[in-house]
């Protein structure tokens, strides 16, 4: 059995001396010991344990009911109520303070531990379901976001224009400037290859030639050290600097 720590809240002294002794006795360790509701909330956030044991009837201006709605929403700390009350009006207000268990007083210790041990464990349980969900949510926005970033906008006849990746067929250097080809349209723009090979980071764009780069998904043959694209009659040549690379690439056999 895992030793989780307990924090007990409860207002009648002899029975909170009573619970300290059972929890111990199944080998939990005790966080701490409170009777009020303002006291619990300040060692639930200062102690952090693994689970809370809160009577519901406090004497004071809170009632347990209120002390584990906050607890829940500032330390995502599980309760289990204490409760000599079982009627469907104090269970109704329970509920909204989510918790994970109830049990009634009096009570033995194996339903003490059982109900600790099961709370604890879906708890844990919740908590890895709501990490996996945020990991996902995450990888989808990280995704979103590489797709967004998947585009150029480029100014053209006194426009800013935007050009998606998939749209661009190669880029060729023209000394100070660089000629970005779709297969509908051509833009020049005043920027160095360099730097425009830098902002095309898709891997579908391969630098064939210092002054070429070309998007993979464009080519249909190699034909004498060219590349041949699609619906373009214009071959781009391929340098001996990048050749290993462009056919590596390619999965030339």
């Amino acid at each position: 059995m895992s030793k989780y720590s307990v924090l007990i809240v409860e207002d009648e002294a002899i029975v909170s001396k009573d619970i300290q002794q059972s929890l111990k006795k199944l080998g939990y360790t005790i966080a701490g010991a409170c009777s009020k509701a303002e006291d619990a909330i300040m060692a639930a956030k200062e102690r952090a344990p693994d689970l809370v044991l809160m009577d519901i009837m406090l004497k004071g201006s809170k009632t347990g009911i209120e002390a584990a709605e906050i607890i829940r929403k500032t330390t995502n700390i599980p309760t289990v109520f204490l409760t000599a009350y079982a009627d469907e009006n104090t269970l109704e207000k329970a509920k909204r303070a989510e918790p994970y268990g109830y049990i009634l007083k009096p009570f033995r210790e194996n339903e003490l531990r059982s109900v600790i041990e099961v709370a604890v464990h879906k708890h844990q349980k919740v908590c890895e379901l709501v990490y996996a969900r945020e990991l996902v949510k995450n990888q989808i926005q990280q995704s979103s976001l590489s797709q967004e970033q998947d585009v150029l906008f480029v100014k053209h006849n006194g426009r800013v224009v935007r050009v998606d990746y998939t749209e661009i067929c190669f880029v060729e250097a023209l000394k100070d400037y660089v000629a970005i080809n779709t297969e509908s349209s051509k833009y020049v723009v005043h920027i160095t290859m360099k730097e425009i090979e830098r902002r095309l980071t898709n891997p579908n764009f391969l630098r064939a030639h210092r002054s070429f780069i070309v998007r993979k998904d464009k080519i249909i043959a190699i034909e004498d050290h060219h590349l041949i694209l699609k619906n373009d009659k214009k071959a781009i040549p391929v340098g001996g600097l990048y050749k290993h690379s462009v056919y590596d690439a390619l999965n030339l056999i």
